[in-house]
């Protein structure tokens, strides 16, 4: 049976960020241990119920791709066993799946995100004004398309409560400068390209995806905190995609779709949800983990 962690406890160490998902310590000066909770956020909400198991299918998907792009971009990944920093008397088996240590970065303060279709936000930005983050798109595109190309489509990262918001590419320039803003760009665009063609090979069609990076006391770039997870990406069922509609998918839209059916504002407190909406969103993370890395969890 998953682990069940809303919120991580760990005496002794020293919390220095607890996020919609996941919660950050300090080991020293050079390191971080991060624990996945089972938390879900939708809408830049955290919801009062957690999804069984959650944390540890994010850590062990994002694991995984983390290995399989380190030829293209580094990652934040030491290597090193979570249970030998943990405080003692602390139930290993409870952070151990759900637990990295990993090299303590300067993050990138921008949403690194790609598109290879039209669909969420970008949809409606479309919808508005024919573009995409000052991206002229061809008119005349339909809901969940396919773009001509993937393209890059930065946003804001917006703190706790608030939501992201789409900005121009010049605006992350003018953010962080231009030659980190043209390495953010072409590594979340050469990550995205690798891993849509490996997607769609077990069937799954990456429609978008995030990414958050961060960079060294030398400037290197790394890709860190979590990576293609059904939390960060919208992965659809090739089987099932059709133009035109919002395609169902093996990641949290299962559950946005639901709070969109309520008379809810967006705002916090979020919704309690139902046990069918829980444990259906556990099976799409079980399964999204399943055909892309071929893991289950026990």
């Amino acid at each position: 049976m998953p682990t069940v962690l809303s919120q991580s406890n760990l005496p002794g160490l020293d919390l220095i960020h607890r996020g919609k998902v996941r919660d950050v310590y300090a080991l020293g000066a050079d390191e971080l241990l991060i624990v996945a909770s089972d938390r879900l956020s939708a809408f830049d909400v955290v919801l009062p119920d957690p999804i069984p198991g959650k944390g540890e299918m994010l850590t062990q998907i994002s694991n995984f791709w983390f290995g399989k792009t380190a030829h293209i971009v580094p990652n934040h990944l030491t290597g090193k066993r979570v249970a030998d920093v943990l405080p003692p008397g602390t139930d290993v088996a409870l952070y151990a799946k759900r637990s990295v240590i990993t090299k303590r970065l300067k993050p990138v303060p921008v949403e690194a995100i790609a598109r290879g279709y039209l669909i969420g936000s970008g949809w409606r930005d479309y919808q508005r004004t024919g573009s995409l983050c000052d991206i002229t798109l061809p008119p005349g595109l339909r809901q969940s398309e396919k773009l001509p190309e993937p393209i890059f489509t930065p946003s804001t990262k917006a703190a706790l409560g608030n939501h992201d918001e789409n900005i121009s590419f010049d605006q992350v320039i003018a953010a962080i400068g231009a030659d980190l803003a043209n390495q953010v760009r072409a590594a979340t665009l050469a990550i995205y390209t690798f891993a849509a063609a490996y997607a769609a090979q077990r069937g799954i069609i990456i429609a978008d995806t995030k990414f958050e990076f961060g960079t060294d006391a030398d400037g290197k770039l790394y890709v860190m905190d979590e990576m293609l997870t059904p939390d960060s990406s919208r992965f659809w069922p090739a089987t099932e995609y059709r133009v035109g509609i919002s395609p169902p998918s093996y990641d949290k839209q299962f559950v946005r779709d639901y709070l969109e059916t309520l008379d809810w504002n967006k705002q916090a407190p979020g919704p309690v949800l139902p046990r069918s909406v829980i444990d259906g969103t556990a099976a799409k993370y079980a399964e999204a983990l399943r055909r892309l890395a071929d893991i289950v969890l026990d």
